[in-house]
C-alpha cells in the first residue's frame, strides 16, 4: 500500500487527509490548532493510528497552509514537501466538485479566491471576512466564539429583524431585486435585538459578503460555478443564503463532500499528479 498524505497546516485547525494509489480519499481528519508543531505532529499520529496505517505505507507528506510555513524538517524522517495554498485550493476542489471551470471560494478566517480554467489555476484576491470576523464579532457581541453554538442559536433567529429589505423600503419590487432581496445589512436592528436574531444576523452578513464578492469577482469571466470550501461551510445557513443568491444572480453555488479538507486533499494531488 502507498499513501500520500496531505496536510493543511490551518491557523484554527490542522486538517489531514490520505490519499492511496487507486486516488482515493482516506478518512479525512481534522483537530483544532494550538500551535503549528503541535497539531501537526498530533494530527498525523493520530491519523496513521485510527486508519492502521504504517510510516513505511506513507510515499509522501506534503504540507499546506499558512502553519506549514512553520515547519522545514521531514515528518517523523519521511519525504516531506509543500504545496502552494491557492493551487491546494483549487486542485481539492476540481477533485471534489469534477468541474474545470469555476471560481473557489476558501472560507477560512478570512476568504480567498482562486480562479480555476482547466490547468489554469491562480489566486484573484480575496477579502478579509470570513470565519474570523464571525468569532470576533460574536465574542463582542453574544460572549462566545464558539460558531456552532452561534449557528444554532441562529436557527431561532429572525433576519427581518436585522436586515433591511427590498420589501421594507419599497412598495413593489426593483428590476432584478426581489421584495425578499437585503438592502442593507443591519439596519432594521433595535438595541433591544435578541440574542437569537444577531447570531442569524453576523451569520448571514458574512455568508452574503463572501457570496457577493465571489460574484463580482467573476465578472467578464463568464464563470457561474462558484465551489465552496472551508470550515465555515459547514455552517447550515449556507444552504439558506446561496440558494437565494443563486436565483438572484443566475449562479451557481456548490459545497462539495469534503469542503473543509478541499486544501488538504489539493496539497496531496499536488504531489501525485505530478508523479
Amino acid at each position: 500500500m502507498s499513501i500520500v498524505i496531505g496536510i493543511d497546516v490551518g491557523i484554527s485547525t490542522t486538517k489531514i487527509v490520505g490519499i492511496n494509489e487507486d486516488g482515493v480519499v482516506i478518512n479525512p481528519f481534522r483537530i483544532k490548532a494550538t500551535d503549528p508543531i503541535t497539531s501537526l505532529y498530533g494530527a498525523f499520529g493520530k491519523y496513521l493510528h485510527d486508519n492502521n496505517i504504517k510510516l513505511e505505507d506513507v510515499e509522501k507528506v506534503m504540507l499546506t497552509g499558512v502553519g506549514a510555513e512553520y515547519i522545514d524538517e521531514n515528518i517523523y524522517g519521511l519525504s516531506t514537501g509543500k504545496a502552494e495554498e491557492f493551487i491546494a485550493d483549487g486542485l481539492g476542489a476540481r477533485y471534489e466538485s469534477k468541474l474545470d471551470r469555476m471560481i473557489v471560494v476558501s472560507m477560512g478566517t478570512g476568504t480567498s479566491l482562486v480562479k480555476c480554467d482547466g490547468e489554469d489555476i491562480r489566486h484573484i484576491g480575496g477579502i478579509g471576512i470570513g470565519g474570523g470576523t464571525l468569532q470576533g464579532l460574536s465574542r463582542i457581541m453574544l460572549q462566545t466564539d464558539d460558531i456552532m453554538q452561534v449557528a444554532t442559536l441562529a436557527m431561532e433567529g429572525d433576519i427581518s429583524k436585522i436586515n433591511l429589505l427590498i420589501g421594507d423600503i419599497s412598495a413593489k419590487p426593483l428590476p432584478g431585486l426581489p421584495m425578499t432581496a437585503t438592502a442593507s445589512l443591519f439596519s432594521n436592528a433595535k438595541a433591544n435585538a435578541s440574542r437569537e436574531d444577531i447570531a442569524i444576523g453576523l451569520i448571514y452578513m458574512v455568508l452574503q459578503a463572501v457570496g457577493s464578492s465571489s460574484i463580482l469577482s467573476s465578472q467578464g469571466s463568464g464563470i457561474k460555478d462558484f465551489v465552496i470550501i472551508g470550515n465555515l461551510t459547514l455552517l447550515p445557513q449556507c444552504r439558506e443564503v446561496y440558494p437565494s443568491m443563486e436565483k438572484l444572480y443566475g449562479v451557481h453555488f456548490r459545497i462539495p463532500k469534503y469542503s473543509e479538507f478541499c486544501t488538504a486533499i489539493g496539497a496531496a494531488l499536488s504531489y501525485t499528479q505530478k508523479r
